[in-house]
């Protein structure tokens, strides 16, 4: 399994002890957040997503596996999810800029 690089290891992380503020702080400015047609643009549009649709929904994730795509800093996730919301496992896309994601795809399965 490819290394989990630091910005997705902060998602998962983030996520997993309710801290919205790290969650959002590991996207770029300009980051986007995809989830399967509805997109979250820039850190207050995925902080709105946050609260109705991941850390507002009591999420928790588990990393199943990661493989990395071309082009480089493009990574294939899938994790297992948890809480009061989507329960079972999906693939996220993530998009790395540097120690940032630029942005995440929640990948119809």
């Amino acid at each position: 399994m490819t290394q989990v690089p630091s910005p997705i290891a902060a998602f998962i992380d983030a996520t997993n002890t309710g801290d919205s503020d790290a969650f959002v702080a590991i996207f770029a400015e300009d980051g986007s957040l995809e989830d399967w047609g509805r997109i979250a643009r820039g850190r207050d549009g995925i902080r709105d997503w946050d609260r109705t649709d991941n850390i507002g929904k009591q999420s928790r994730f588990e990393l199943v596996d990661i493989t990395e795509e071309a082009p480089h800093d493009t990574f294939l996730v899938h994790l297992k999810v948890s809480g009061n919301g989507f329960n079972g496992t999906s693939p996220f896309r993530f998009t790395l800029r540097g120690d940032l994601i630029e942005s995440v795809e929640i990948v119809p399965d």
